[in-house]
């Protein structure tokens, strides 16, 4: 964040739009949008100030709180029957996550299955155990964005970590922060030192999560 993206104007903490983008996580591209549609979203109108629009930081950090309750109160049931340690397929894993085709799971468990078995015809079959599947579910803060958009053609641009061996490391932090409620700035330094990476690689690991399940990332530097 540069130095203007923040600054305190008659006592209180204001933020720019990109000071909004490093505070929330979002884009700024997504922070445009919030704005422009700011009625619908409940984003706040703001105040010109030396050429530039500005927003108190309490008044974003409400609206980002409600935004992303919001997001969470659309996602679908989790079912948390059976034992954590059962192997389960992906028929069983979409119901888990309340979807109604195995085809509509995430990138995060497809790409990453506990066990991988031969069936008799070569074809393989994904296996993961129901901890996974609920970690994931854990994970989620907004609607799961799952394979390709209804009435679209051609693949999908993987995340370039998607396939990334540390991920299940980093889906397992995000799981234990949602469960516990912890705030997620401080998690890419947590998921950094448990690794024994760089911040940036640690950031860009939980950022394939995000992209997996199509969801807000938060600030978790």
């Amino acid at each position: 964040m540069g130095d203007m993206a923040r600054r305190v104007i008659g006592g209180r903490t204001a933020l720019n739009r990109a000071g909004v983008a490093a505070h929330t996580g979002a884009a700024y591209s997504t922070v445009n949008h919030w704005y422009r549609h700011r009625t619908r979203f409940g984003f706040p109108e703001g105040f010109h100030h030396d050429g530039r629009d500005w927003f108190w930081l309490d008044d974003v950090e409400t609206f980002h709180t409600e935004h992303q309750a919001a997001k969470r109160a659309e996602l679908t049931k989790v079912h948390r029957r059976g034992k954590p340690d059962d192997l389960i397929g992906s028929g069983a894993a979409a119901k888990i996550l309340g979807y109604r085709s195995y085809r509509n799971l995430p990138d995060t468990l497809l790409n990453h299955p506990d066990r991988v078995t031969k069936l008799p015809d070569n074809r393989t079959r994904r296996l993961w155990f129901r901890r996974t599947v609920w970690a994931v579910a854990d994970a989620r803060t907004g609607r799961q964005s799952t394979g390709r958009t209804p009435g679209t053609t051609g693949a999908r641009k993987p995340h370039p970590y998607a396939d990334d061996s540390r991920l299940p490391a980093a889906i397992a932090l995000l799981a234990e922060a949602a469960r516990t409620g912890r705030d997620r700035r401080g998690l890419g330094v947590a998921l950094a030192q448990q690794l024994g990476i760089t911040q940036r690689t640690a950031q860009r690991l939980l950022a394939a999560v995000y992209a997996a399940s199509g969801t807000s990332s938060g600030q978790t530097a």
